[in-house]
């Protein structure tokens, strides 16, 4: 079976990223020179301006922030099997938010500040997506 819905295309700085999501492992980036976190990742630190990062495993928990209910799917072709889904905004243990999709709960009984953590849904066997479920749930 293939995977009909449109798929990242890593590039240069969203590699390494990609990579540990393959492994199931949520990578971001950490500023070498004032320790900032971020996501998504990028050539030059917010905080500091530095070039300079390193790639690390970050908790995989984090917490809701805000979302929406999708009830319409477009295009319906792809995604009428699928309403309705969460697309929600995650602020990650390590303080960097992420846009994601919030599974294994009813969509109605999602809030905000509700705890989440990583788990992953391997679309290809090049792309692995980071999808967050309830805290608490199994293993990722």
């Amino acid at each position: 079976m293939t995977y009909a819905k449109p798929l990242p295309v890593p590039d240069p700085d969203s590699a390494h990223f990609w990579a540990g999501c393959r492994s199931h492992r949520l990578l971001i980036q950490r500023c070498r020179a004032c320790g900032t976190h971020r996501f998504p990742a990028g050539p030059i630190c917010a905080a500091c301006r530095s070039r300079e990062a390193d790639w690390i495993e970050a908790s995989g928990r984090a917490t809701v922030f805000s979302w929406i209910v999708v009830r319409h799917p477009v295009p319906r072709d792809i995604y009428q099997d699928e309403v309705p889904y969460v697309v929600a905004l995650v602020t990650l243990e390590e303080g960097p938010r992420m846009a994601t999709n919030i599974v294994g709960y009813a969509p109605e009984a999602v809030t905000a500040g509700m705890a989440v953590e990583v788990v992953f849904h391997d679309a290809t066997a090049e792309i692995s997506l980071p999808r967050f479920r309830p805290a608490g749930t199994g293993a990722r």
